[in-house]
């Protein structure tokens, strides 16, 4: 039996998504279509909706509907500071975690040859202009990861170049781990840096 071709667009377009195999999208579009067929209307709508009115913030890059967003805009944040994380859940887990009051600069990405991205996708251009403008710290919060690590290193060469100061998060023990639970490398990285106990 020949699957409707309109099934199979949908089956297709569902596999777009991370972590989507053929299967998984076989599942998805049959629940939608089969079981929820109000929920795929609101997905498609929102989806559409998302896709005509998100870009990015002229300022942080991160998502918005504005030209800048309102963490941009907003005279409450401290403009000494510029956060770079990669993505834009990355800002969501600053602003959660509540320790930072500073500016953002979401790159969408980080190096990672083996994926086709380099320096040239990456808005590095964008980056220098907004440390810049704001003449502040520059703190390069990427992930702990390999590609992570080569994109904190490339931006401070680059940052450095341009005489921006540049810091990197700390790497070091999770609040209420056990020593015995950690993996060597973190605790390894938290003795590297240790700091002194004021008097």
């Amino acid at each position: 039996m020949k699957t409707p071709s309109s099934l199979e667009d949908l089956i297709g377009a569902l596999r777009c998504l991370p972590g989507v195999g053929p299967k998984s999208a076989q599942r998805m579009a049959y629940h939608l279509l089969q079981r929820d067929r109000e929920g795929a209307m609101h997905l498609a709508h929102s989806l559409s909706h998302a896709v005509e009115s998100v870009k990015h913030c002229g300022k942080c890059n991160n998502f918005s509907e504005q030209e800048i967003c309102s963490m941009c805009s907003s005279a409450q944040r401290e403009s000494d500071l510029l956060c770079v994380v990669e993505m834009p859940a990355d800002l969501l887990m600053m602003e959660q975690a509540q320790c930072y009051r500073g500016m953002y600069f979401v790159l969408m990405g980080r190096l990672s040859p083996l994926d086709g991205v380099g320096a040239r996708e990456l808005p590095l251009a964008r980056l220098v202009s907004r440390a810049q403008e704001l003449d502040c710290e520059v703190i390069l919060a990427t992930n702990f990861t390999v590609e992570g690590e080569a994109t904190a290193h490339y931006l401070a060469t680059l940052l450095k170049s341009q005489g921006i100061k540049v810091s990197r998060i700390a790497r070091g023990l999770p609040v209420g781990g056990e020593l015995e639970h950690v993996d060597s490398g973190t605790l390894a990285q938290a003795v590297f840096e240790r700091r002194e106990i004021a008097a």
